[in-house]
């Protein structure tokens, strides 16, 4: 529902203006502290890995800049910490700022791009299941409830390992990243899949796809132009949280080993590596990444719960 408090004026952008603001979704998020706070934090963190090679105060993987005379630098506020590391260096004398922002881009990446490739393959099988039906749609699902039945990481490691056994030594660092990619999105297409084909299901029985049938549109448009439009809204609420789990699962990799190389280094990788001197002392290597982990998760968490309850009536 759209509380329209400008109907009857027009003028450009000041009256799209206007109608952003009266919107409802609008006034829910302005009403909501706790969404504002999540959603400046995300812009903020996605702002700063986009711009990391500008923003970064030094370039931590840049072997000509590191100085391992520097090597185990503690941050600002503890003893023999400088401002020019204000979050201290690790064992190779990289600032863990720069690190992070680096680590937060890959992250960013990696999750976003699995989820489009888990959205791209579960609403094109889900679309067609719940239009189409029949053998197609018992099959699609019974393969969606065999996979979720396993839990998405234990896939994510197995297409890992296969592509690690079948690439040339010599590429498999070269495509880890999209080997991640496609391991993290292959892994979470059923949920996608089945909350497609419950749309789906409902929209091909109803009035205006009887009478697109009729008038001879083939049936892939009705699929795109209308179907698909008025199933993606609950797709693209879950997407939202299928991010955070996206970066947690790739985090987890690159913790185990068998996510990102070392050269491009990830959050959890900075978290695995920060983890062989947690106990002697050097504690801030992997206590600062994992923070961040854990606010770039929460935030964008925090936005896809508001966003269900938002576009969910009966949550409000």
């Amino acid at each position: 529902m759209t509380i329209n408090r400008t109907s009857g004026r027009k003028g450009g952008f000041g009256h799209w203006v206007r109608q952003v603001a009266d919107h409802d979704v609008f006034y829910s998020f302005t009403r909501s502290p706790v969404t504002m706070l999540a959603a400046f934090t995300t812009f903020v963190i996605v702002f700063a890995s986009i711009f990391a090679p500008w923003l970064t105060p030094h370039d931590p993987f840049n072997p000509a800049s590191l100085d391992l005379m520097e090597a185990f630098t503690p941050p600002v506020w503890l003893e023999d910490g400088t401002w020019k590391y204000p979050l201290g260096t690790d064992d190779q004398g990289r600032d863990i700022l720069s690190t992070i922002m680096f680590g937060n881009r890959i992250s960013l990446i990696v999750g976003f791009f699995a989820v489009l490739l888990s959205m791209l393959i579960g609403i094109t099988l889900g679309t067609v299941s719940g239009y189409v039906g029949g053998w197609f749609d018992v099959v699609t699902m019974r393969l969606a409830d065999a996979q979720l039945t396993v839990p998405p990481i234990l896939i994510a490691l197995l297409v890992d390992g296969v592509a690690r056994t079948t690439l040339p030594r010599e590429l498999q660092e070269e495509m880890a990243i999209y080997v991640l990619i496609f391991s993290i999105g292959i892994a979470a297409w059923p949920q996608y899949a089945r909350v497609t084909r419950s749309g789906a299901m409902v929209e091909r029985n109803k009035e205006y796809i009887a009478a697109a049938r009729i008038i001879g549109i083939h049936p892939v448009r009705i699929m795109l132009g209308h179907i698909v439009p008025n199933v993606m809204g609950p797709t693209l609420v879950m997407a939202t949280i299928g991010v955070a789990l996206a970066i947690i699962i790739e985090a987890t990799l690159s913790f185990l080993g068998v996510g990102v190389p070392p050269t491009t280094p990830s959050l959890g990788t900075l978290i695995r590596i920060g983890n062989d001197f947690l106990f002697s002392g050097e504690w801030w290597i992997t206590i600062f990444p994992a923070v961040a982990l854990v606010v770039l998760v929460l935030s964008v968490n925090l936005i896809g719960d508001w966003l269900r309850d938002t576009f969910n009536p009966k949550l409000r």
